[in-house]
């Protein structure tokens, strides 16, 4: 697998509360495991950019202890394992803002995917998104916790109403606000070629997803493609930090 990173600021906000990493682990030449982090701290809330930070840190290293022990692969517990890694890092979150005032109320949201072989798991909270392109089809993965993803499903209001909605930035499930956190895990079979993307809203806020679509399809080097991502969303509005990772399964 090969994969690509890129972040921005944005033109509006004076800091990036979005944190974004990645870490292969290799226990021989033909066993690999691929973690992807993404998270975007609340922006309404105090220290957001501690807890994006804390969030994708603590959920690569436990996921990199735990998902491989003892010379195996730990595959057939691979939801049990990102569960107490969310679980882990959701606690350190709670636990910092409770220690400072300074802290209090933080949180984050927190998108991870989990390669191995072609197996590909994802979790989700809040409202980071995981998308896949496979040929010509793009699919979103992961469901939005957010007020306006409520209101699309109720049939109130449509998707492109919920891209310009005053509370779309409303989420109901973050990481580090309460003692306990639920998470959504997700598993895909991959094929050759298929392109995953892992975005913030800064990017899925304000870009549609033919677009979205559109650019991931734009170049054979992600690199490039990601910062296609990062400066279209920029043009379009750049009201927000915007992430991507960008994978493709080889």
């Amino acid at each position: 697998m090969i994969f690509s990173l890129a972040s921005d600021i944005g033109k509006v906000r004076k800091n990036n509360e979005d944190f974004i990493d990645a870490k292969i682990i290799c226990k021989d030449d033909n066993t690999k495991i691929g973690i992807f982090a993404l998270a975007d701290g609340m922006g309404g809330h105090n220290k957001g950019e501690v807890a994006s930070l804390m969030a994708v840190n603590s959920i690569i290293d436990f996921l990199s202890q735990n998902l491989s022990q003892s010379g195996s692969i730990k595959i057939d517990y691979f939801d049990d394992v990102i569960k107490q890694a969310y679980n882990y890092a959701n606690c350190k979150i709670y636990e910092k803002s409770k220690e400072d005032e300074t802290f209090y109320g933080m949180g984050t949201t927190l998108v991870t995917v989990v390669i191995y072989n072609d197996d590909m798991y994802i979790a989700n909270v809040g409202d980071s998104r995981c998308y896949i392109l496979r040929e010509d089809d793009l699919r979103r993965i992961t469901t939005d916790h957010s007020v306006v993803e409520d209101l699309v499903k109720m049939h109130i209001i449509s998707e492109e109403e919920a891209m310009t909605h005053p509370i779309r930035n409303h989420i109901t499930r973050a990481m580090g606000t309460d003692e306990m956190v639920i998470v959504d895990i997700f598993r895909e079979k991959l094929q050759p070629n298929d392109k995953i993307l892992l975005a913030t809203d800064g990017l899925t806020g304000y870009v549609v997803d033919d677009k979205i679509k559109e650019l991931l399809s734009s170049d054979d080097d992600l690199d490039k493609v990601a910062q296609n991502l990062i400066d279209f969303a920029n043009e379009t509005s750049g009201k927000d930090n915007v992430s991507v990772i960008v994978i493709e399964k080889s």
